[in-house]
């Protein structure tokens, strides 16, 4: 296939109100750079562990001293991963501790014209804090927010440190700037590698 470019559609799976984004990537990238992209593109830290899962075969961090644990993403790209596998969509699993999940679908593949690097189309929902708890501490983050009855509201307060917090509002400059940022950063690298 010559170089070509891959539109996905990212849904975190089980929130409300839905956080989904819409990125252009380098159908050959690494899968281990997609992760970056995501981590981007959803307002993510980068703080935990991650896996894609392309049905039954999960790619991540290998551990050499877990033997039965993901196939290395620094090793295989986007495109040799579906095509081997024949999938059109797949999970990426971020945190386990949290578990958030996320369905990503290929929604169209185009040529490159111009430049092949990431970019943020389309961001909708506001990602969920780091370390709140998955998906269901998080429906609890809103509601205590929310709720200044709730048992939980003053120390939720304090943690994110302010009542306001709207989860219906992507900041899409601030994702879009990320994502460019991150894309610039590799352009550099690959100019001082040549």
């Amino acid at each position: 296939m010559p170089a070509s470019l891959v539109r996905l559609k990212v849904t975190l799976d089980h929130v409300e109100p839905t956080v989904m984004r819409r990125v252009v990537v380098p159908f050959r990238i690494k899968l281990h750079r997609l992760h970056e992209v995501l981590q981007a593109a959803m307002g993510w830290t980068n703080s935990h562990l991650y896996e894609f899962r392309i049905r039954d075969v999960g790619f991540g961090l290998a551990d050499q001293d877990w033997g039965d644990g993901p196939l290395d993403a620094r090793k295989i790209s986007l495109l040799a991963a579906i095509e081997d596998i024949g999938a059109k969509s797949f999970k990426y699993l971020y945190d386990f501790g949290d578990g958030w999940t996320h369905s990503i679908k290929t929604e169209r593949t185009f040529p490159v014209i111009g430049f092949a690097e990431p970019m943020l189309l389309e961001a909708t929902g506001r990602c969920p804090p780091e370390d709140i708890g998955g998906p269901w501490g998080y429906q609890e983050f809103r509601e205590a927010l929310a709720d200044p009855t709730h048992a939980r509201h003053a120390e939720l307060v304090e943690w994110w440190g302010s009542e306001d917090y709207d989860p219906g509002k992507a900041n899409f400059a601030e994702l879009n700037k990320a994502v460019d940022d991150l894309a610039a950063k590799w352009a550099r690298k690959s100019r001082r590698k040549i």
